[in-house]
Parts: structure tokens; sequence; C-alpha cells
């Protein structure tokens, strides 16, 4: 039986469909993962609440946050931040909950640093020309914006062995099962289980003497 819950990293390139697995991969298992709420600086939009969508913060308190590394991961866009709260997440993963953080390779690596057991999987699409045909299919970048966006993934790719398993999402729920499949057969990894390794190790030691 778990009781530690996992952290799990989901990347991937833009266009990779990252974004539409975690969104069916929540509503196929609801209630057995949680996606990670990140803290922002940016300004709380119409409909959006606190701690749902965002946790909201001014800047000098995102810049608090940094300076007691309270975050497990964070960068700046377009002039707002956004970081993943560590406490937030350790607080999940003590409660036996299996916590999903959707976020791009750099972040990833932040996180590898201060989770060593989390486990990193990374979206990609069959082919570069599948991935250029849907950056273009979404018809929401011009051309110009869909090539910048190659040439990013192009040095995300440099990264992908740093993550535990490949996704390849050709077809979405095949995708989602194998993200779903992965997690699960996880739990039962050997180096997750150590205390039940010793205890199974010292019941069984009365029958050697």
């Amino acid at each position: 039986m778990k009781t530690r819950g996992l952290v799990v990293v989901l990347s991937g390139f833009s266009g990779a469909g990252k974004g539409t697995i975690m969104k069916h991969l929540l509503k196929q298992y609801e209630g057995l993962y949680h996606l990670s709420i990140s803290a922002t600086t940016r300004g709380k939009r119409e409909g959006e609440e606190e701690g749902r969508e965002y946790f909201f913060k001014t800047r000098e308190e995102f810049d608090r946050m940094v300076s007691e590394d309270a975050f497990l991961e964070y960068a700046t866009f377009n002039g707002n931040s956004y970081g993943t709260p560590k406490a937030y997440v350790e607080q999940l993963v003590s409660e036996g909950k299996d916590v999903i953080l959707e976020i791009e390779v750099k972040g990833a690596l932040q996180v590898r640093e201060q989770f060593p057991d989390a486990l990193l999987l990374f979206v990609t699409p069959p082919s570069a020309e599948a991935l250029k045909e849907r950056l273009l299919g979404r018809g929401t970048e011009s051309e110009e914006v869909a090539m910048q966006r190659l040439a990013i993934s192009s040095q995300e790719a440099q990264l992908m062995e740093q993550y535990d398993y490949l996704i390849v999402n050709d077809v979405l729920e095949r995708a989602m099962e194998e993200v779903h499949n992965i997690i699960q057969s996880e739990h039962f990894r050997t180096s997750r289980n150590i205390e039940s390794i010793e205890r199974v190790r010292e019941e069984l030691q009365a029958f050697a003497e």
C-alpha cells in the first residue's frame, strides 16, 4: 500500500499536447491526481479564484518567497513571475497524493534538484514534421512564431535524456494511458519501498535465528 505520493513532472515541446493529456488524465481519473497550483505575480483575471487557478502574490511577496527558497522552481515570462510553492507540493505528497507539475524543461530540472526522486515525463509528437503541423494547425500563431517555437524545441530536445520516460503523443488516449500506467507502476519501484523491504526483512529474520 502506498504511503507517500509522487512528484510527477510533465514537460514537452510547445504543441506536443501535454496540456491536453493532462486535461484528459485529470478527467478520466478524477481525484487520483492533483495538479500543482503555481504562485504568480500576474493580476487576477475575471472568474479566477485564489488557490484554484493560482496563488496570487505581490512582487514583494514573490521575491520574499524566492529569497526564502520557498519555490521548487520559478521563472519570469513577459514581466510576470510564476513559481511552484515547495510547501504546497510537500503537503500533498506527505498526504499520499500524486502531484503533477506541468512545467518547462528548465523548471523540471530545478525540481529534480530539490526532489531527486521526482518522476520526469517528456511528451513529444511522433516527428518534427508532426509538431510543425500541430503548431500551424492551432491557428493561434503566425508561421513566424511557430518557427520560433520549433527553434526552442530544438534546444529543449538536447535535454530529453534528463527525463525518466518518453511519451510519444501520436494517439491521445494511448498517450494518456501510458502516463497513468507509468505513474502507477512507479509506486512499486523498490527504491520507493525501502521501509516495506526493511519490515519484511526484520519479520523474516525471526525464521533465520
